[in-house]
């Protein structure tokens, strides 16, 4: 089926529509989306996000993957929602009676595998929750916090919450202003810097080659002739510029087979710098065969949105309702996975202000020496509350990629003037402690100051060397009647290394502790320079005439701090056994 759509997106068919003729060289401001949407909020935020995949979880994200600031409907066989899910209005699930009778929020079987952090919310509704009889709605590990009532079956922890999505009744109007702002500078449609053009078997998107924001309008349905599916292709996009599309009119249908699960197409390369742009669209219909690439953001309020895609990796933002359903006639299991939107997109209403540097110098408590190697990251005051947030509902805003201190014991980055920074220390140096809290700020970067920029010195304190504890065993073989010592057995020494209770010695095994050693005339053998841990003894070869146990193992013995001092002693016995008659 794939290649089938791959030969057929190869014929080039007749123009249907173009956005502009001729990019614009206008430089235009940057910004992140409202409301600190967007980037991965830790948790733990992995970098990069994985491919597409159901391997172990990869990191945990914060920040909202799925908005609607209408209705969320979950039809035909539709499978999951990674990523916490905010819903204004209600939350329906009705699924066909002929497919999964399940539906996943918060986390996916399948996705980036990076979910919301276990106990926090995965779905928060402004209405009510409905799962149809017989199906269930899948919140494990999660929080489903519903202003309104909750019918049927939800798998997880059910609150109930008036005030559920009070936190987040800003952001549909700041969504849709801003969805309006991204395509309409006020004094008409905002300047392209490169060209949008269906040529029936793909759309083709052709940047100018060095706009750090490239902008492009397309006035037309992203769909092959005759309403099929297309290709969609970028070029001329430099290395890690922000790609903006707009899909301009009332409505608007993408119909595609691009995108892959393994990142091996180039368009899943700019999914986390591109957003999908429907300012004005009443229906928007995503379908086809292809994992689609990118954020999306659907700006009017009145609006329906249909998704049959069978994965939308990126943010999910809509300010209207959102229905995520199969086709009547083909496969189910259609996603939105969780992958986060890092790019900068134009300011709206004001000027883009000047920049200047923030520095911070890392310096020993005692010397003052410079210390390399320390790891900070740069946050932006972004919710106007006093301190730090990097985590709930509405943190600050994380600035860049995390950053660690060169040989002069620096960090900096260059931001924008009038605004406040705090730096974040989440590394220090190697053989120094880490501050508690680790945060230094604000540092507020005036525009009287952006010339100099503005610095601030940490000074780390070194850790306090702390002497190992160690420990000895001491093994001793005797007689089983008599408790006489028994000379010449064989024993090893093993230690519990794998977390599997009793003595592995093959495949995962544990970690053996030297050579064997052969008892003494006394019957002993003494083991020191221990580690604190647990240890097993096992016996190898019994002592001349006699039998080896029936478990030669004896074990787990634990040496600790309160017996280090002392040692451990294994007592093990052997009984007289038939001697072999000499040759």
């Amino acid at each position: 089926m794939t290649v089938a759509w791959l030969a057929a997106g190869a014929v080039l068919l007749p123009v249907v529509a173009q956005a502009s003729t001729a990019p614009a060289k206008t430089a235009a401001a940057a910004d992140p989306l409202p409301g600190g949407l967007g980037p991965c909020v830790p948790g733990s935020c992995p970098d990069p996000f994985p491919p597409v995949g159901n391997g172990g979880i990869a990191g945990y994200d914060n920040g909202i993957n799925v908005f609607a600031g209408g209705d969320f409907r979950v039809r035909g066989k539709a499978a999951e929602a990674e990523g916490r899910v905010v819903v204004l209005g209600s939350f329906d699930m009705n699924k066909s009676p002929d497919g999964s009778q399940v539906y996943n929020v918060g986390v996916a079987g399948v996705g980036s595998r990076v979910p919301p952090p276990v106990g926090s919310d995965y779905l928060v509704t402004g209405g009510a929750v409905t799962v149809a009889t017989g199906q269930r709605l899948l919140a494990e590990d999660g929080v489903v916090r519903h202003a309104g009532p909750a019918t049927g079956t939800i798998v997880g922890t059910s609150t109930l919450d008036a005030g559920a999505a009070t936190p987040y009744l800003g952001l549909r109007q700041q969504l849709s202003d801003a969805s309006q702002c991204y395509a309409d500078t006020g004094s008409g449609p905002r300047p392209a810097t490169g060209t949008s053009v269906n040529e029936g078997g793909r759309t083709l998107f052709t940047g100018d080659g060095s706009s750090k924001l490239q902008v492009f309008n397309a006035d037309f349905d992203l769909v092959a002739r005759g309403g099929g599916q297309q290709g969609i292709e970028f070029r001329g996009i430099p290395a890690g510029a922000t790609v903006l599309v707009n899909v301009l009119g009332a409505r608007r249908t993408v119909n595609t087979y691009s995108g892959t699960f393994d990142d091996s197409d180039s368009f899943n390369k700019l999914r986390n710098r591109l957003l999908w742009n429907f300012p004005d669209a009443s229906a928007v219909e995503l379908k086809g065969t292809g994992q689609f690439q990118g954020s999306v953001l659907i700006g009017n309020r009145a609006s329906e949105t249909d998704v049959t895609l069978p994965g939308v990796n990126g943010r999910f933002f809509t300010t209207g309702s959102v229905t995520h359903r199969s086709l009547p006639t083909g496969g189910g299991g259609q996603e939105f996975h969780a992958y986060p939107f890092d790019g900068d997109l134009p300011t709206c209403g004001t000027p883009l202000p000047s920049e200047g540097e923030v520095k911070v110098v890392k310096v020993d408590d005692a010397t003052g020496a410079p210390l390399p190697g320390a790891v900070f990251q740069l946050w932006h005051e972004a919710n106007g509350v006093s301190g730090l947030q990097t985590s709930g509902a509405r943190p600050d805003r994380r600035h860049g990629a995390p950053c660690t201190t060169d040989a002069q014991g620096v960090c900096r980055a260059t931001v924008r003037a009038g605004n406040s920074y705090y730096w974040q220390e989440t590394r220090a140096p190697a053989g120094y402690d880490l501050p508690e809290p680790g945060v230094v700020g604000p540092l507020v970067l005036t525009e009287a100051k952006a010339r100099e920029g503005v610095s601030v010195t940490v000074r780390n304190k070194r850790t306090p060397v702390v002497p190992e504890v160690k420990g000895s065993l001491h093994v001793h073989k005797v007689d089983s009647r008599t408790g006489r010592g028994l000379p010449r057995a064989v024993v090893e020494l093993w230690r519990e290394t794998n977390g599997v209770p009793g003595l592995q010695t093959s495949g995962r095994t544990d970690t053996r502790i030297g050579s064997g050693c052969a008892t003494d005339a006394r019957g002993r053998c003494d083991f020191g320079d221990l580690k604190l841990g647990s240890y097993y003894v096992r016996e190898t070869v019994a002592p001349e005439g006699y039998r080896l146990p029936r478990n030669p193992v004896s074990g787990p013995h634990a040496l600790t701090r309160a017996n280090a001092d002392r040692g451990v002693v294994v007592r093990m016995t052997n009984e007289a056994g038939p001697v072999k008659p000499k040759k």
